[in-house]
């Protein structure tokens, strides 16, 4: 099988909550060549953003089975049957309200991306 190559279409920013753990607004910023996929978005009430999990380590890909929620009293789980970051491919996938388009920046609520995750697509929800 032939490797994938995927290059961002925007970048997080801000992080996902504040130091008391309430979530906070995020900014997705659009990358220029991708303004015309923009087009009537803000039509959208919800959003599907994908992003890659980026701080997460090598190792951590590696990883196979977990316990849901990270609470040992679950049973071993296969990552593919879990919501856990731990996986081949750390591709997160969050459905986001659409607050405000700014030109190239989407304002949104309820992501849990970190600040500078890459941004691999955007779909409406």
């Amino acid at each position: 099988m032939l490797p994938i190559t995927i290059d961002p279409v925007a970048t997080i920013i801000g992080p996902p909550k504040d130091a008391a753990g309430n979530p906070l607004r995020q900014t997705i910023q659009v990358r220029p060549q991708h303004e015309g996929c923009l087009l009537r978005i803000e039509h959208c009430q919800h959003l599907w953003v994908l992003y890659w999990m980026s701080q997460l380590e090598p190792s951590d890909r590696l990883v196979t089975q977990v316990h849901p929620r990270g609470d040992r009293r679950n049973p071993l789980t296969g990552v593919f049957a879990t919501h856990s970051p731990m996986r081949p491919n750390p591709i997160g996938m969050t459905r986001v309200r659409l607050v405000e388009r700014d030109g190239l920046r989407l304002i949104v609520e309820g992501l849990d991306a970190f600040d500078g995750s890459p941004v691999i697509d955007i779909k409406s929800g």
